[in-house]
């Protein structure tokens, strides 16, 4: 009996450390900023097949719940990523379920040459440099990742990153402490500033409650 008690209090700590670590990486280099624009973007995962895999969709559907009600008439959504390993890209994928799956009639954006997370963040640059918020969707870890990247190579840009809605409490629960050990490898080489867990004013984050991209190295 107290094995067994045993073995659940660790795995509800396991589980419970998983949750954490993801709300964490969430919430990470992102800011209060409004605006009457914003951009999600959505970056996408190796798809072997010619329809979207199961990671891209939840991405997809991530992407599309992180639009703000208040901005819906403003907001485009770019998913970026290239031909790996079929020859449709990632982008084109994700945007053909968010269309035809989910019947997402909004402005979208294909960003379809990007191979890496850095060039994910390299090529969308000239799409979300005009905008005032910018929300960029993955897994937490990848998209910290991404967030990171976009303050190395335009720092002016980075006061404008916002929460997005690619965590929720108990989603993909089981997976989530396999996924915060992933996201500590993949985030080993931040910089100590860049792992700083934001703050901001209660209600601020209204829309986020609602709730190998082409990158080899995600």
């Amino acid at each position: 009996m107290r094995r067994r008690t045993g073995l659940a209090v660790a795995g509800a700590l396991v589980l419970a450390w998983g949750e954490w670590m993801n709300w964490r990486w969430s919430r990470t280099l992102v800011g209060n900023r409004r605006g009457v624009s914003e951009a999600v973007v959505v970056l996408g995962y190796r798809n072997p097949r010619a329809r979207a895999n199961v990671v891209n969709r939840r991405r997809v559907r991530a992407g599309l719940r992180s639009i703000a009600a208040d901005h819906e008439l403003h907001t485009r959504v770019i998913f970026t990523g290239g031909a790996t390993t079929t020859d449709v890209a990632e982008a084109q994928l994700m945007a053909d379920y968010a269309k035809s799956v989910l019947n997402f009639d909004g402005t979208i954006v294909l960003e379809e040459e990007s191979r890496t997370t850095w060039e994910n963040i390299t090529n969308v640059i000239p799409l979300i440099e005009d905008v005032d918020r910018i929300k960029i969707v993955s897994q937490p870890a990848h998209a910290l990742k991404a967030r990171a990247y976009l303050r190395r190579q335009r720092p002016d840009l980075a006061d404008r990153l916002a929460p997005a809605a690619d965590y929720r409490p108990g989603e993909w629960l089981l997976l989530k402490p396999l996924l915060a050990l992933y996201g500590l490898w993949t985030l080993r080489n931040l910089k100590k500033d860049e792992k700083k867990v934001s703050l901001w004013p209660a209600g601020v984050s209204e829309a986020v409650a609602g709730g190998r991209s082409a990158d080899t190295g995600e």
